[in-house]
């Protein structure tokens, strides 16, 4: 792969663009989008959510799951890196740098670290890595689950200082939202998986859209309410520099855990790609759940926003990289 793939992947790719689209829209007409205004946004966001992840249920291959349940070391590694050390970063970062970065982003930085893990691109790019795909199927999908309870239990954490949540309402929404359709779409996969998995390149492309419906209302909200008025271009950068030096440093610490736990090459693909992913998919209705129709929503969601295109370019990069090992060891044990 080129060096300049992963570039052009950035320029190219119709979600970044459409990312921006939604944030343009939301900027020029936030009357149309925002909470209670002219697209009922809301109404369609819930609608679109459930039928998301109910596909997302009758797509997902139990018998995949089964076959990664042995190597616990992994799955624990991932897990406490993706609902541990990502939130005790983030402690240490608000304690050095909490009062010189606005309040919302702050919140937004530790939404992102609070986050469960992806499942279709960990997945596909330890495919592509030459890892251990069973344990990366197992790891995210149980990280999907885990944080339907775990993220906001987090979230309740910190905004208690800031007026809270109520947790059981949310867990409620949350489950009745996310949970409920993904365990239907498991029950009726016996009946209709094979006629889902004819159409399932769609469901990307359907989760995509309804992802950015929901940026779209979250920055009407957040323009409506006057809050990027008050923003200067600092906090964009403020924004990118977070997720930066956020994902560099656990890109390297899940590759040392890995190596000093003494995984294999496939498992140690596996950890890393896994530990490291935030789900925009997860996170952008699980924010309109969390936080509502706050002004500030717009705020909380940018971090998770970069974040998701970094990690796509930066592992695209090493997933070639770590296919070049691999065929490397294999040639010197042949």
């Amino acid at each position: 792969m080129s060096a300049l793939t992963p570039l052009k992947r950035l320029f190219t790719d119709w979600f970044l663009g459409g990312m921006l689209l939604a944030v343009t829209l939301a900027w020029l007409f936030p009357d149309v989008g925002k909470h209670g205004g002219t697209l009922h946004a809301g109404s369609l966001i819930n609608a679109g959510v459930f039928l998301v992840f109910f596909l997302h249920g009758i797509n997902l291959s139990t018998e995949q799951i089964r076959k990664g349940l042995g190597n616990w070391r992994l799955h624990v590694m991932v897990q406490v890196f993706t609902f541990a050390i990502f939130p005790l970063f983030w402690l240490a970062a608000n304690k050095l740098l909490g009062g010189q970065v606005p309040p919302a982003l702050m919140l937004g930085f530790f939404y992102l670290c609070a986050l469960p893990s992806t499942i279709s691109s960990s997945v596909a790019l330890t495919g592509s890595a030459g890892g251990n795909v069973p344990a990366a199927i197992l790891n995210a999908s149980l990280s999907s689950l885990l944080g339907v309870f775990l993220t906001p239990w987090l979230i309740s954490l910190v905004a208690d200082a800031n007026g809270g949540i109520d947790l059981g309402q949310t867990l409620l929404d949350l489950s009745l939202l996310l949970l409920l359709p993904l365990m239907l779409g498991q029950a009726l996969r016996p009946l209709w998986g094979r006629f889902f998995a004819r159409y399932k390149r769609y469901t990307g492309i359907f989760d995509k859209l309804v992802i950015l419906l929901l940026v779209f209302a979250s920055f009407s909200d957040s323009v409506a309410g006057g809050v990027w008025q008050q923003q200067g271009p600092e906090t964009l950068v403020a924004a990118f520099a977070g997720c930066a030096l956020l994902l560099a440093l656990m890109l390297w610490l899940t590759t040392r855990s890995a190596r000093g736990l003494g995984f294999n090459h496939e498992d140690e693909i596996a950890a890393v790609f896994c530990a490291t992913k935030k789900s925009l998919a997860a996170g952008a209705p699980m924010a309109a759940i969390i936080f509502g129709a706050s002004p500030v929503l717009g705020l909380i969601l940018l971090p998770i926003m970069l974040y998701h295109q970094m990690q796509l370019i930066v592992c695209a990069v090493m997933a070639e990289r770590y296919s070049l090992r691999g065929r490397a060891l294999a040639a010197s044990a042949a």
